[in-house]
């Protein structure tokens, strides 16, 4: 009897975690951004446009003049290593495998993928299926749900899965916007950067845009950002007068979900507020819409409306304290998977597929 491909009897099951984030361009040349955002773009959960009339936006339009960029804004932030998204995804990924190892009661692979670009979805997930993971937690790296996210991210995993004969449980982590940990791993990064650069005037709690209609058709992102932010206003203590939420990265002339930051930032600027420190409670990692368009692009803004201190409070990135709050979700969501078989059974188990006339 021939074994079937990829599985063997006294192979140990393993519990796989899929990290995941949105993505980034391989380089940033024009070609290579290009390509990336081509992948990005056309994902309908993105933009929820028809097709035939978004094709020739996309193709004859955006492709030709928002590449090279885009290009630009990412060799300001391009380091030695690569992209910082992920390089920095990179270490997060071996942190948490490190905390999973200490802790798990069974064999754990944590697999990192980008939803858009390298390492993919399902480079990932066929890593995990060779480690023999039989059983996949799905971790979106994405505080607070969207569908233009999170439920991008479930599509990918379910295009992929649909080509395997033998599927594994999968269970997968929709958001952890109000998680306690994750509310502390930000106040304590507040608290930090105060310690190092003092109080601001105002901190603005700047989270990634979505067009307004997604959320009027039923779409709970604006919910869970106010969430998010009040929570972490609460933590820190601070008035209503102290802090207020933004949106950026709107593209197109839709409405998008308001304020916006960079008006927020003239306004603010022009009311007479000199002191203003700007968080971004909606990324795990630093990226392109933290480190250029908030850091540098937001900073020129305030500063020409006529403010004179900025400072932008980096994403937790791989602080100890985010990468304890992903075990501790792992843990949370992979309860009740009991421990794959111990090597007693494992033995036992090839030793009968062996007599029945499997072949090693």
């Amino acid at each position: 009897m021939t074994m079937r491909a990829g599985y063997a009897h006294d192979g140990a099951e393993t519990l796989g975690v899929l990290l995941t984030n949105l993505g980034t361009p391989d380089s940033p040349e024009p070609a290579d951004v290009r390509r990336y955002l081509k992948e990005f773009l056309w994902d309908p959960r993105v933009v929820e446009m028809a097709r035939p009339l978004w094709w020739l936006v996309l193709n004859l339009v955006i492709l030709n003049t928002r590449p090279r960029r885009s290009a630009a804004a990412y060799r300001k932030v391009w380091t030695a290593q690569g992209s910082p998204l992920l390089v920095t995804a990179r270490r997060q990924a071996e942190a948490l495998q490190t905390l999973l190892d200490a802790e798990a009661d069974r064999p754990v692979r944590v697999a990192l993928a980008m939803r858009y670009g390298n390492p993919s979805i399902a480079s990932a997930l066929k890593s995990l299926e060779q480690a023999g993971a039989r059983r996949i937690l799905v971790l979106p790296l994405y505080p607070q749900y969207s569908a233009t996210t999170t439920a991008s991210t479930f599509d990918a995993v379910s295009a992929e899965l649909r080509h395997w004969r033998w599927l594994p449980e999968l269970r997968f982590v929709n958001h952890y916007h109000d998680d306690p940990a994750y509310i502390a791993a930000l106040a304590q990064s507040v608290k930090n950067h105060w310690a190092a650069n003092g109080e601001p005037e105002k901190l603005l709690l700047s989270f990634h845009g979505i067009p307004e209609e997604y959320f009027l058709a039923g779409d709970p992102y604006f919910c869970e950002c106010q969430k998010s932010a009040r929570l972490l206003a609460q933590a820190l203590q601070l008035p209503n007068e102290r802090w207020q939420l933004c949106f950026q990265s709107r593209l197109g002339p839709k409405q998008w979900l308001q304020p916006y930051t960079d008006r927020t930032l003239q306004a603010l600027a022009g009311s007479g507020v000199g002191k203003v420190h700007v968080i971004c409670p909606g990324f795990s990692t630093d990226c392109l819409e933290t480190l250029e368009e908030i850091a540098i692009e937001n900073r020129d803004t305030f500063l020409a409306a006529g403010g004179r201190d900025y400072s932008y409070i980096p994403c937790l990135n791989d602080d100890a304290a985010h990468i304890g709050m992903m075990r501790d979700l792992v843990l949370r969501h992979t309860q009740g998977w009991r421990p794959g078989a111990d090597a007693e059974e494992l033995r036992q188990r090839a030793g009968r597929a062996e007599a029945m006339g499997a072949e090693r």
